[in-house]
């Protein structure tokens, strides 16, 4: 059973960076993409960023879009996304997800992802 594990989350103010993690154990298979997932209250789960098992490939929101960045360690099994230039719309709990693929692609919907983590708050004040 995959699991993954985020952190990093925070109370930051506008302007502000963090850094998230995803940490992931009990890997069978060694190809996953992996995207990061976020929900505001009231609000759907919506994607943010997905990158592909190799890391070769990423895919951001627009709305993240050049502030947002995915990265990946595969020696280290973590994801990785750098959060800058927050905004109060940031505001939500973000979730990592690993999709087990054998192709080198991004997956910007939830549905294929299996292995959900428990999510981390990242809330953002003006």
């Amino acid at each position: 059973q995959v699991q993954l594990v985020e952190s990093g989350g925070g109370k930051v103010h506008t302007g502000c960076s963090l850094r998230l993690s995803c940490a992931t154990s009990g890997r069978t298979f060694s190809r996953y993409a992996m995207g990061w997932f976020r929900q505001a209250p009231g609000k759907e789960r919506e994607f943010v960023a997905a990158i592909s098992w190799s890391g070769s490939h990423t895919d951001y929101a627009e709305s993240v879009k050049g502030r947002f960045t995915i990265s990946s360690d595969n020696v280290k099994n973590t994801v990785y996304l750098q959060l800058n230039s927050l905004k109060p719309e940031d505001t939500a709990v973000y979730y990592c997800a690993a999709a087990p693929l054998w192709s080198d692609v991004v997956v910007s919907s939830p549905a294929p992802y299996e292995y959900w983590g428990q999510g981390t708050q990242v809330s953002v004040s003006s």
